[in-house]
């Protein structure tokens, strides 16, 4: 028996409706997400997804070797893939290492700036690492940079110098640049030159104290801390202003 039209159905029963797909159209669902993109968008959001996807399987590439054991492609590319960690994305392995680190390190600096009114001024000390610390201190969700950034500078800087901050290698002023900027770009946004004031040279230091044995223990160690003092850095213009050169 030939089944009468919708129409039909909604005249002899008006308080019914005919069925239809979400469409309103009675064809189907309709299509969502990049489905629902026209032809040359899906093109897009494909080509997209590739490049992402190649830039990832690279960056892990990267990383794998730059912590893989020495090999045919470390020894034939590894300048390569030395500018595409440093510094950014420098591997640490100390946590496991036989003998962990057991010192507390601070990092601070001191600045000359010109005043507003172009007197030069110094500023004491300013714990850079002890501000990370309270930054940190009951953060459920610490960011990477409080937690990393300066600490991995410190250590670029250290493994790159030797214990008269002379240079061991070419890569010696790229830490000194990168330690730099991070000091200038925080005493800026702390205002430490003042309103209208001009950083224009920083002074760098390490404050390391041992950390302290537990009760039971009857190892001794001194709890004195030891300093070590950089020389004055010029600060470039750029940076001095907040930007990097």
């Amino acid at each position: 028996m030939a089944r009468p039209p919708a129409e039909a159905i909604s005249r002899a029963h008006p308080g019914v409706l005919p069925a239809v797909g979400p469409s309103g159209a009675g064809h189907g669902p309709v299509r969502t997400g990049v489905a629902a993109l026209s032809p040359r968008y899906q093109v897009g959001a494909a080509l997209a997804l590739a490049i992402v996807a190649v830039a990832v399987c690279v960056h892990l590439g990267m990383v794998f070797l730059h912590v893989a054991p020495s090999n045919t492609v470390t020894k034939s590319h590894g300048e390569a893939i030395d500018e595409w960690i440093y510094p950014e994305f420098e591997q640490n392995w100390k946590l496991f290492a036989p003998n962990p680190l057991q010192q507390n390190i601070a990092v601070q600096v001191r600045a000359e700036f010109r005043t507003e009114g172009g007197v030069t001024r110094s500023s004491g000390w300013y714990d850079l690492s002890a501000q990370d610390g309270r930054d940190i201190d009951g953060n459920l969700v610490p960011s990477h940079t409080q937690q990393n950034e300066l600490r991995r500078a410190w250590d670029f800087y250290v493994g790159s110098h030797d214990t008269d901050n002379r240079s061991m290698g070419p890569r010696s002023a790229l830490s000194e640049a990168y330690l730099r900027r991070i000091v200038v770009l925080r005493l800026d946004r702390g205002g430490a030159a003042g309103p209208g004031g001009v950083i224009e040279r920083i002074q760098i230091r390490s404050r390391t104290t041992n950390v302290p044995p537990p009760p039971w223990s009857t190892e001794k160690i001194s709890t004195d801390p030891t300093y070590r003092v950089l020389p004055w850095w010029s600060v470039p213009a750029a940076e001095a202003e907040g930007g990097v050169k």
